[in-house]
């Protein structure tokens, strides 16, 4: 019997796969524009206190800290004058490089004027960048450069297709526009033809799209092109409805589009991460990750991570850190999930005695396999031995 010598896949070497994350800002921030970057809130926080003081705020404290040269638990003032020193540039080249992330998939869709674009952050974080494209930015895109409504459903067609020649998917913000109670159903090209007519007439408020026929008609367009379709979904800022963000809400959707070929990758899912894996589990094109809330819970994310893994197949989950802005986010987003995601399988091992090539095995899946299975990144099989992560195909790689 031939023993392997290689070093077994843990949760902390595997490279990850970021499948939803944004780019960084490389500027030297202030203490104000620091702690706007480390909340949801889009408020400051109240006179006399910090936004530091929070799980976020002591996981920088803790794990960012050392990373930039100070002790764990330096204070909010060491830390942020450590910033500083060193400036922006560097702190988000040391965060990103420290996360052992292989691959990001980068959504441009949020304040692109602020952040480093795809091939910037592949040169920040020495690693391999793709994107993904927000639907409804692409109309607002159109109608901002004068598109006329008679004209709208075809040049969006074909908008949408030149940047499908690059990205390997699209997003959707359905959530905070219209929340996720939507008729799931095709609307008429009659129907989205007035819809968009409306629309280009109100003006100044062109800029936001937020018409359900519109929204409506865009998924379908992604779900005709057989697209991997992400959607937020739950915890995010003030501008969602949280009640409205439920994944149970786009049931029906789930069951027009299973036979599409499309593929529904649910982000964030906190606090709905177990009805995310419900329908992670019935429906068989449907992922979902529990990225935002790993940096947000800090000390509490190893229960998330852990819950995660109830109902879903180990084969549906995915990794990512859906960080934006400050660098900070993306090193705790990764350490924070092979945390959570280690004591996961062994508290697994410790009740049911799972075998160390099978916690490899679920390891590999959910931090690279299962996404670059469901982006179509290669013809990878889940039960294949293991190979290059590197290995992806020429369409991957963007710089």
């Amino acid at each position: 019997m031939r023993v392997s010598t290689e070093p077994a896949v843990t949760p902390a070497t595997v490279p990850l796969l970021d499948h939803h994350c944004h780019g960084v800002t490389t500027g030297d921030l202030d203490r104000g524009a620091f702690e706007a970057l480390i909340t949801e809130s889009d408020w400051d926080a109240p006179a006399g206190t910090t936004h530091f003081d929070s799980q976020v705020g002591f996981a920088i404290r803790r794990h960012c800290a050392p990373v930039l040269g100070l002790a764990p638990f330096a204070s909010a003032e060491e830390y942020l004058q450590r910033r500083r020193e060193l400036g922006g540039i560097e702190v988000s080249r040391r965060l990103l490089r420290a996360t052992g992330i292989s691959d990001y998939v980068i959504e441009t869709g949020h304040k692109a004027d602020e952040i480093l674009d795809p091939a910037q952050m592949a040169d920040a974080a020495q690693a391999r960048v793709l994107e993904v494209v927000r639907l409804e930015r692409l109309a607002e895109e159109l109608v901002s450069d004068g598109c006329p409504a008679s004209g709208f459903r075809e040049a969006f067609a074909t908008l949408l297709d030149e940047r499908l020649q690059h990205a390997i998917g699209v997003k959707s913000i359905a959530a905070y526009r219209i929340g996720l109670d939507f008729d799931p159903a095709r609307p008429a090209t009659d129907d989205v033809d007035a819809a968009v007519a409306r629309w280009i007439a109100g003006g100044a408020d062109a800029a936001r799209l937020d018409d359900p026929v519109i929204i409506r008609h865009l998924l379908w367009e992604a779900v005709d092109r057989e697209c991997a379709i992400q959607f937020h979904i739950g915890y995010g800022d003030s501008d969602v409805d949280l009640h409205r963000c439920s994944p149970l809400l786009l049931t029906e959707f789930l069951r027009l589009t299973r036979p599409s070929g499309a593929r529904v990758m649910l982000l964030h899912c906190y606090p709905f991460h177990r009805e995310a894996g419900y329908l992670a589990q019935v429906f068989p094109h449907v992922y979902f990750d529990v990225g935002l809330a790993i940096n947000y819970t800090g000390s509490r994310s190893d229960e998330i991570i852990a819950e995660s893994f109830e109902l879903a197949p180990f084969h549906k989950i995915l990794f990512s850190s859906d960080a934006w802005g400050a660098a900070e986010l993306y090193h705790l987003g990764a350490l924070l999930f092979r945390r959570g995601l280690a004591r996961a399988l062994d508290v697994f091992a410790e009740r049911d005695d799972w075998p160390e090539h099978e916690r490899a095995r679920v390891t590999e899946l959910v931090a690279w396999r299962n996404a670059r299975r469901a982006y179509r990144l290669g013809d990878l099989d889940a039960h294949d031995a293991v190979d290059d992560p590197d290995d992806f195909d020429d369409r991957s790689d963007s710089r």
